[in-house]
Formats: structure tokens, C-alpha cells, sequence
């Protein structure tokens, strides 16, 4: 039986006990639930916990154990000469006869008693059935299949029926310990705070992989090139080398992508902050209710377009105008129509991105300017200010932590971006303060460096580890002071 269907049949049982577990504790009720120390429904999901939760952790452990010992009982039935070549071959020779156990499955009797005497080509006859071997396979290769492909058989029968028998198990065991005082709503509250713990703890430790596997990654790299060279270098000039060519390591120097990566930042919030800031406070204080309504979603879209699409846009509409109006405004003033913004440039890329910030920021900052006290903006206009001085005097100071926040958050976001850039700004890191030129930034630079024919020994590519881990710190930095701001603000109202 599959997994999927075993699934569903472990989902099947929960529902069944669910309902005979509601069914029994409705019974000792005497049709009083004030008898009952919980409701029906937490007696019902007790004893559906009970069918499905050690059938599911049975059959995970199953799934993970049991292809583990199938593998090592196909090794120890290979051939002593293969065995004898080491562990690449003998893992090579395993994956044959798994390639080779799968084509075994299609063949009639026939075909597969023609492979047992050896009178038909294993690699002709699997080729035949849509089963590719990487070489011509070798005869033990159909015996060992058949071990492996009888285990596997032997394997799936006693996984359903260990599963379906805890799964009816547990279910038999919840019901017998339904009684009218039992307080299966504690028994359930335990599981969920349980599962909640888990589900937090899998985000808290996949975070703690993360930083671990750049860290480790990371000082490989500071173990070939010096991390005042990294961090105070001011050439980026990896030369990539191709595999097992031994090339030069390059220049690694953070400078110009760092620069890079906060100049277009900076750009794209410049043009970002005014527009979505403005809007907020349009939407929070002066926009009808049904306006409101209407505009808010529409604005919000923009958040939900893919940053490739925003770079084609950049890429066929921004970049081209940008480079032909530039073209124009210097013939109308010199004569000469040379265009002085490149296509691809720091503004190009910093005009796209922040029309992708407006939505981060009118949003976030509508909803802090919303929470500002109704009573501030009430005795404000009591005092006789206008609407306007209200917003300057009155609403903007006491939201302004908030809003802060709100822009380093946003801001964060932009350091992080990397198709817009690609496409936007190009790939050249270098330093220079002219809008209108190309740069790059640390994003961009990760992807190159992860691509292409390199080892990944090689500090060509290791230096994506310590770029990423940089990024890494920045971003934190900003996200922890932003949420600090923010935790400040709403205590002042609460």
C-alpha cells in the first residue's frame, strides 16, 4: 500500500474515532452535558488524537528506518568483488540494482525468465520498458533486484498493518477511557500546546541551520582569504576559474557591493518613503470609508507582483525612457544627444524597487497612524486646529516611532532584493557616486558566484557564504531595531 494512501486511511480512523468518541461521551452524558467535565467535542478529537498521532509518528520513523535497513541488507547481498572496490562502487553498484529492481516490476514472466538464463541483454530489455542503466549491468545485478525488490514488498505489508493496527488500537484504548468526569478537554489543550511548541521549535532551530551552515561555510572561506582583505577591500575581482584548474583566488572586496546594495537601497526608499507615506496618511485621515475600501486592496496589489515581473519592467519600460529623455534633455541643452542615464543604472533600479516599497510602506504606516487615539485627534480639533494641523502637530509625532520602524522594516526588505537589481542595475561592482551609472549589489553577487562550473571548495564560491552571512547580520540589524521601535510605540498607547 503507498503512503499517501495510508494517509488517508490513518485520516479515515481519526474521523471514525472522532465521532465514536463524541457518540460515547453524548451516552454517559444521560443527555445532561453539564454531567460531562468536557464538551462531546474534545472527548471525540481525544480519541481521534489517540488513532491518528501514534499511527503518523509510527509510520514517519518506519519511512525513515526501514528504507536504511533495506539498503544495507541489498549491500551485504553484492558480490564479494564488488564490496572489495570500496564504498563509491559499491554505492554505484546499489544504485544500478535499484534502477534495475524498478524495471523488474514492468516485465512479464517471460521477459524476466529470459534475464534469469541470461538469454536476453539486461540494458536492451529495461531500455525497452523506459528503464535507462548507466552501463550494461552485470547478471547478479537481476538476483540482488529480486532481494531488494522482495524486501521492499515485505516492507510495505508490515508497515500498513503495524499502522492500521496502532491506529485502531489507539482509537480502542481513548474509548475505554471515556468517562463522564474525564477531562479530556486538558488531554487535548496538551497535545495542541504540544504541536505548537514543535511547530515554533522547527522554526527556531531551521533558523539556527541556516546561520549555522553560512557560518561554518563562511570560515572556510576566512581560512583562504583574510577578513580585512573581505570586509575593507575595495576591488571585487573573484576570477572564476574552472573546476580542478587550481586559478587564482582574485580580490574579494565587500566595499563596492556594500556600496552598491545600500545605494540603490537608499534611492528606492527616496523615492518610496514620500509617495507611500503620503498615501497612508491620505487613506487614515482624510479618504471616505467606501474610498478606503477600494483603494487600500488596490494599492496593496503591488506588494503581490513578482519582483521579475518588476525587473521586466524596468528591463523594456523604466530604463529605456530614463536613457532616452536623458538623450533628449542634453541635445535641447548642449546639442548633443548623448544620452548621460544609462539603461541600466542606480536610479533605474532604485525608481522600480521603491515602486515596489510604496504598498510596505503605506500599509504598515496606515495601520500605525490608525492606532494613534482617537482622543489625540478629538482634542486637537477641539483646541480649533484644522485637519491638516492635526496630521503635522499631533498625529505624525506620536506616530512617528512607529512609522520609523515601519521604514527600517521596509528598508530591510529592499537590501534583500535581487532580480530588480539583475535586471535594473546590471552586474558591475564598482564605486562610484553617479546615479545614473550601473552597480551592483550583494545579492546579485551571491547568485554569481553559486552558478557555473566552480568547486565548491573553492573561494570563489565560498565567498557567497560570507556575503550571505553579511546580508544576513545587516538585515537582522535593521528588523531588531525596527520591531524594538515598534514594541516602544505601542506601549506608550496601551
Amino acid at each position: 500500500m503507498s503512503t499517501s494512501l495510508l494517509l488517508l486511511l490513518i485520516v479515515v480512523i481519526g474521523f471514525i474515532a472522532y465521532f465514536a468518541g463524541r457518540t460515547r461521551s453524548l451516552a454517559l452524558s444521560g443527555g445532561k452535558l453539564s454531567n460531562l467535565h468536557s464538551l462531546p467535542g474534545y472527548h471525540g478529537s481525544y480519541v481521534a488524537i489517540w488513532a491518528m498521532l501514534p499511527a503518523a509518528l509510527v509510520l514517519g520513523a518506519w519511512l525513515i528506518a526501514a528504507p536504511v535497513y533495506i539498503d544495507g541488507s541489498t549491500r551485504a547481498t553484492l558480490p564479494d568483488a564488488v564490496q572489495s572496490q570500496g564504498p563509491a562502487a559499491v554505492q554505484l553498484a546499489l544504485g544500478q540494482v535499484k534502477s534495475v529492481a524498478g524495471g523488474l516490476l514492468r516485465l512479464s514472466g517471460e521477459e524476466l525468465a529470459a534475464l534469469e538464463s541470461g538469454s536476453a541483454n539486461l540494458r536492451a530489455t529495461l531500455a525497452s520498458k523506459g528503464v535507462a542503466l548507466a552501463g550494461e549491468g552485470d547478471p547478479y545485478m537481476v538476483t540482488v533486484a529480486k532481494h531488494f525488490n522482495a524486501m521492499t514488498a515485505t516492507n510495505r505489508w508490515l508497515m500498513t498493518a503495524a499502522v492500521l493496527l496502532i491506529a485502531v488500537a489507539g482509537g480502542v484504548y481513548a474509548i475505554r477511557n471515556i468517562a463522564a468526569r474525564f477531562r479530556a478537554r486538558n488531554q487535548v489543550e496538551r497535545v495542541i500546546l504540544g504541536s505548537l511548541i514543535v511547530a515554533s521549535s522547527i522554526a527556531i532551530l531551521t533558523t539556527v541551520g541556516i546561520v549555522a551552515s553560512m557560518l561554518s561555510e563562511a570560515g572556510r572561506f576566512f581560512t583562504m582569504v583574510s577578513p580585512f582583505e573581505f570586509f575593507f577591500g575595495t576591488v571585487w575581482d573573484p576570477r572564476f576559474a574552472a573546476a580542478g584548474s587550481g586559478g587564482a583566488s582574485g580580490q574579494f572586496g565587500l566595499i563596492p557591493l556594500l556600496a552598491g546594495t545600500l545605494y540603490i537601497a537608499f534611492v528606492a526608499m527616496l523615492f518610496a518613503v514620500p509617495i507611500g507615506l503620503f498615501a497612508a496618511i491620505y487613506m487614515a485621515e482624510y479618504a471616505s470609508p467606501r474610498l478606503r475600501s477600494t483603494a487600500k486592496p488596490l494599492l496593496e496589489v503591488l506588494a503581490g507582483i513578482p519582483t521579475i515581473v518588476y525587473g521586466f519592467f524596468a528591463l523594456v519600460t523604466v530604463g529605456p525612457f530614463l536613457r532616452d529623455i536623458s538623450a533628449q534633455l542634453n541635445g535641447l541643452v548642449t546639442g548633443d544627444y548623448q544620452n548621460f542615464i544609462q539603461a541600466q543604472s542606480v536610479l533605474t533600479a532604485g525608481i522600480v524597487m521603491g515602486i515596489m516599497l510604496i504598498p510596505f510602506v503605506s500599509s504598515l504606516s496606515d495601520d500605525i497612524i490608525t492606532q494613534v487615539p482617537r482622543a489625540l485627534r478629538d482634542g486637537s480639533l477641539g483646541l480649533g486646529a484644522t485637519r491638516s494641523e492635526t496630521v503635522k502637530k499631533v498625529i505624525l509625532p506620536a506616530a512617528l516611532p512607529g512609522i520609523v520602524g515601519a521604514l527600517l522594516l521596509t528598508a530591510s526588505r529592499a537590501v534583500g532584493e535581487t532580480m530588480i537589481v539583475v535586471l535594473a542595475a546590471g552586474v558591475a561592482a564598482r564605486m562610484q557616486i553617479n546615479p545614473f551609472e550601473p552597480m551592483t549589489t550583494v545579492t546579485v553577487k551571491i547568485v554569481n558566484q553559486l552558478t557555473g562550473d566552480l568547486e565548491f571548495t573553492s573561494p570563489q564560491t565560498l565567498v557567497a557564504f560570507a556575503l550571505g552571512i553579511t546580508l544576513f547580520v545587516i538585515t537582522l540589524g535593521l528588523n531588531i531595531y525596527a520591531l524594538y521601535i515598534v514594541r516602544k510605540y505601542r506601549e506608550q498607547y496601551e
